[in-house]
């Protein structure tokens, strides 16, 4: 179809219009981009100073709060004669393997409806540590907390048999690892049933994470973070700890796994003398089950546990100077002075709880209440690095356990994306190298709360089970109402007020009885 002159003009005015419009959206996109460019730019070079002040502070919660009150009936736990029997454990492993080996102990009492003998804590050959459950956690408080969700008792029971007293035996079991719940409704059960009582040993990693019950998954929650409070002597000096420390501003933590178990674990040798050597495999055989590791391959993989020296040269690349001030909360170093020189070359201010602590802690500082104190600090620490969160229930826990105080800021490298990195400095190809290093760890902060995704622990990340929003789009997410711990407690009362009702009945049925007998 053929067009008029009038249209073929205006088409030619309309030409110059539309080029400027394309020369305008040009020039804005050009500078757009350019500006672009120089924000990032200025964020790989000069950002870490304003990353390192946002660090300081609690990430962004985005109207999300921890909460592991019950949000659906929850009914109270067995009286003494509903009960199905009593479960007793032992825990082993350090400190924070026992600590989710507790957890997992009571969520299986409650699946069981059984009562939960207070947990044993193994006294491992690494430690040498017999403090127990009540050397190191307040007893009264995780009983007192758990009142609406398991029976705990001290001990078995005593029993009559043949006229003679004599305590109740277990029947014992090795749980198969990160067995499901039906594995204790079934085959647990069963022998408790029979038997009155079962010990299941070891209890490390012996019930599943993943279970499809957010009530379940938030009684756990209830004892990790609510139950389970150290002694007062603990917790005293934990305080005295980070109240100094906090007297000189912010302060970071660091969990320096550069230890002897742990390298002998991950087979990371090579970097050690010819007698060190010796000493890392011997540990391994006598400790683990034989396998060929080849140190460079393990290292490539994110195997190996960070050396002082390379965290220090990730803090110096992120923009932390030498007057930042560091807790490091470790056993001992393996190797000694010569990997910590580097370190302390780079960040003086370094402190543990022995140079900073009040005074001598009154248990063995290398044993669990050590670790207990180490735990403590790095929870209230404004800033918490693990150098090695592979097998290290340390760091994992810590890590959970500060996403649900607060969004705690948790510094977590990626150590497989490093290595390569830090391979190229050794052999002195250093161009760029902090660049590529801030380019690593700009990618790796953690504190807000984020998805969990399979191999990330529950006990590391516990949202959105354990948190709530008082107007979120999803109702299963909504906060319990303030007043559930009254209803939680009237519940238990009247469970209570029924119990002893129905014993004043028995005694009163078996005093008629014996009324009767004399009688007659």
């Amino acid at each position: 179809m053929r067009r008029g002159p009038g249209e073929a003009s205006l088409r030619r005015r309309r030409a110059p219009a539309r080029l400027l419009v394309a020369v305008a959206a040009l020039v804005t996109c050009t500078i757009w981009l350019w500006s672009s460019s120089a924000d990032l730019t200025l964020a790989s070079y000069k950002a870490q100073d304003v990353d390192v002040n946002k660090l300081w502070r609690t990430a962004n919660s985005n109207g999300w709060r921890a909460s592991s009150a019950p949000r659906s009936y929850w009914p109270p736990p067995p009286t003494e004669s509903e009960t199905n029997g009593y479960l007793r454990v032992r825990c082993n492993g350090g400190l924070n393997q026992q600590r989710t080996a507790i957890c997992n102990a009571v969520v299986a009492a409650r699946i069981m409806n059984a009562t939960l003998v207070l947990p044993e804590l193994d006294a491992n050959s690494f430690w040498r540590d017999e403090s127990g459950f009540i050397g190191i956690y307040d007893v009264p408080h995780f009983i007192k907390t758990l009142k609406y969700d398991v029976r705990i008792a001290m001990s078995v029971p005593d029993i009559i048999t043949n006229g003679k007293t004599k305590k109740l035996k277990a029947y014992q079991i090795r749980p198969p690892r990160d067995a499901p719940v039906t594995w204790y409704t079934t085959v647990a059960l069963e022998k408790m049933k029979s038997y009155g009582a079962i010990y299941l040993t070891p209890f490390s990693h012996r019930l599943a994470e993943d279970i499809n019950d957010p009530e379940i998954q938030r009684l756990r929650c209830r004892v990790n973070y609510h139950a389970l409070r150290f002694k007062p002597n603990i917790m005293k000096t934990s305080s005295e700890i980070v109240n100094k420390l906090r007297s000189e501003g912010h302060f970071m933590s660091i969990h320096l796994r550069f230890e002897m178990d742990m390298l002998a674990f991950a087979g990371c040798i090579d970097i050690f003398t010819p007698q060190e050597q010796k000493i890392l495999i011997k540990y391994r055989k006598e400790n683990f089950a034989e396998k060929e590791l080849v140190y460079r391959e393990r290292r490539l993989i994110g195997k190996c546990p960070l050396t002082p020296e390379e965290v220090g040269l990730i803090l110096r690349a992120l923009g932390f100077d030498n007057t930042t001030h560091i807790y490091l909360a470790s056993g001992e170093l393996f190797g000694g002075k010569r990997f910590m020189r580097p370190f302390k070359d780079m960040f003086s201010r370094l402190e543990n709880h022995s140079s900073v602590g009040p005074g001598k802690l009154e248990e063995n500082t290398r044993g669990l209440a050590g670790s207990a104190v180490d735990y403590m600090v790095c929870l209230l620490s404004d800033i918490f690095m693990p150098t090695y969160d592979g097998p290290s229930n340390f760091a994992n826990n810590l890590i959970g356990h500060r996403l649900y105080y607060g969004f705690r800021t948790n510094i977590t490298p990626n150590r497989k994306a490093l290595a390569p990195i830090f391979m190229d400095r050794e052999v002195g190809l250093t161009a760029g190298f902090e660049e590529r290093v801030r380019q690593v760890m700009t990618k790796t902060y953690v504190g807000g709360p984020h998805k969990r995704i399979h191999p990330e622990p529950f006990y590391t990340n516990s949202w959105p089970e354990c948190f709530c929003q008082e107007n979120p789009r999803n109702h299963a997410d909504k906060c319990p109402p303030d007043n559930i711990y009254e209803v939680l407690e009237n519940q238990f009362r009247s469970e209570e007020n029924e119990e002893s009702i129905e014993v004043k009945a028995t005694s009163q049925i078996d005093s008629t009885s014996q009324t009767e007998e004399t009688v007659i």
